[in-house]
């Protein structure tokens, strides 16, 4: 759903990058849509051993995509759990913590900076009033996000929200933490294992959660309006003060999933949703490898995959969404014990690969 252009915008925002372990190549383009509402993070240092990707595909506005992109993998990084090792346990708290920063008087400044022309400029103007003396909320070396007395100190956060899917790569293991319908997909030896799962309101595990929680689902859609059961934002499904954020209707809180890398693991690829409504996952892991050793760049083959799944009118509606790729590709390790790595992992992947739908 939403509001389509005449004719679709097929400037594309691309980045190639990499490091001596891996390479990735990213774009992005606003298609048919009014408006862009995608964002991305790409950092293959986010530390020495640590890489970090995500796609965050935003609904009812832009702010939550961006301040995602902006903020999560810093909190990522100053959780104590990161600096003790626990990949697992750093990124689900930083989900959680989207939701918590984005709420009162410095959570809508925030916002409004990353917001339209006049939202920006109110927002600064606030920021130079009620930002917190002593400018340490610039230091992104200490986890202050200190409370800010204001016009919107009472701010319960943003109607809007976002998906995010996030891949972080250190050594040779792989943390995807996903809320929502944006996905992460691994090439093995050819195959497509999906390593997160859509998170739709007709899943089982996700009903429960709704109804329990005191909401209801209608034609697919939470309370009749979010065809999501996680996100990031979304603060009118999560006002039950009696029930903790992961029980909420609409819970930020992610699927986590750790896979053992091996020498037969190819490439990574993360998506929104505008993506694989085109594409099945192997669909998709068949046309990289069918482009990935032709072109220089994987920025290329990205926008290749975009173009292919630009639609050539809005009458069907697949292909109409904004589009956003992540393609990392894997150099191969050096470290020695390949073989007994490649028995364990290559279980793990498959076990967690789920069945693809569109």
């Amino acid at each position: 759903m939403g509001i389509y252009l005449s004719s679709p915008k097929t400037e594309k925002f691309s980045e190639d990058g990499g490091n001596a372990r891996l390479r990735y190549g990213l774009s992005s383009m606003q298609g048919w849509r009014a408006g862009m509402e995608d964002a991305h993070t790409a950092l293959p240092d986010l530390d020495r051993s640590t890489s970090f990707f995500g796609v965050f595909d935003g609904h009812g506005g832009k702010v939550v995509a961006k301040f995602c992109a902006k903020y999560l993998h810093t909190q990522v990084l100053k959780n104590e759990a990161f600096l003790a090792g626990d990949l697992a346990a750093s990124v689900q708290k930083a989900f959680f913590r989207m939701d918590e920063m984005m709420r009162g008087q410095r959570g809508w400044r925030e916002l409004a900076v990353l917001g339209d022309k006049l939202n920006k400029f109110t927002g600064m103007i606030e920021g130079l009033i009620w930002s917190p003396r002593g400018g340490e909320s610039n230091n992104d070396h200490v986890d202050e996000w200190a409370f800010e007395e204001g016009p919107h100190s009472d701010f319960a956060g943003p109607t809007s929200g976002s998906t995010a899917c996030v891949a972080i790569i250190r050594n040779n293991q792989l943390i995807v933490a996903n809320a929502g319908d944006s996905r992460c997909v691994i090439s093995r030896k050819g195959q497509a294992y999906n390593l997160s799962r859509d998170h739709k309101p007709e899943l089982e595990v996700e009903k429960e959660r709704i109804l329990k929680a005191g909401g209801f689902i209608h034609a697919g859609r939470v309370n009749g309006s979010l065809n999501l059961a996680r996100a990031i934002g979304d603060m009118e499904f999560k006002q039950n003060k009696f029930l903790p954020a992961e029980k909420q209707i609409v819970t930020a809180n992610p699927d986590i999933n750790i896979v053992d890398l091996c020498d037969d693991d190819e490439f990574i690829v993360l998506a929104c949703d505008g993506i694989w409504d085109c594409m099945l996952s192997q669909q998709l892991v068949d046309f990289v490898n069918e482009y990935i050793n032709v072109e220089s760049n994987l920025s290329t083959v990205c926008e290749r995959v975009l173009d292919r799944c630009l639609a050539p009118s809005t009458a069907g509606g697949e292909g109409c969404d904004n589009m956003t790729m992540i393609l990392v590709q894997l150099k191969k390790p050096v470290s020695s014990g390949a073989t007994e790595g490649e028995q364990s992992s290559s279980g793990s992947a498959e076990e967690s690969a789920e069945t693809e739908t569109k």
